[in-house]
């Protein structure tokens, strides 16, 4: 099970941390990413990192967040974060964490394992 945590409301220009922690399954061994859904919207790729023996720790980004979200992970925590700063309204969403073994399943939305989400409303 994935279990995220930490959304809520917020002003425009604040910030958020999301958490999601593994429970009954170890995170250290998968690639890890956020997704979000906006109302009326498509869910949407928005951060993940990269497991492995060449690219541990490689992040990447959807290009609307870039420099405002950074993610990360604590392995011995089993928990993924993602920090979100200087949120827009254009934000608000249901943020999904996502995992499998395969760096590109998680970047397209394609792997195995989905969180429940996370409510995210950026107010202006």
């Amino acid at each position: 099970h994935l279990l995220e945590s930490g959304g809520g409301l917020v002003q425009a220009g604040g910030s958020l941390r999301l958490s999601c922690a593994g429970s009954g399954r170890t995170l250290n061994s998968y690639a890890a990413g956020w997704f979000r859904q906006g109302p009326g919207k498509e869910r949407e790729f928005v951060a993940a990192i990269a497991w492995g023996t060449t690219d541990s720790g490689e992040t990447y980004y959807a290009d609307s967040v870039k420099g405002r979200f950074t993610i990360s992970r604590d392995n011995a925590k089993n928990t993924v974060y993602l920090q979100m700063d200087s949120l827009k309204v254009e934000d608000t969403g249901v943020y999904y964490c996502h995992v499998d073994a395969v760096r590109q399943f998680v970047i397209r939305g394609t792997g195995d394992f989905w969180g429940q989400g996370t409510r995210v409303t950026v107010s202006s």
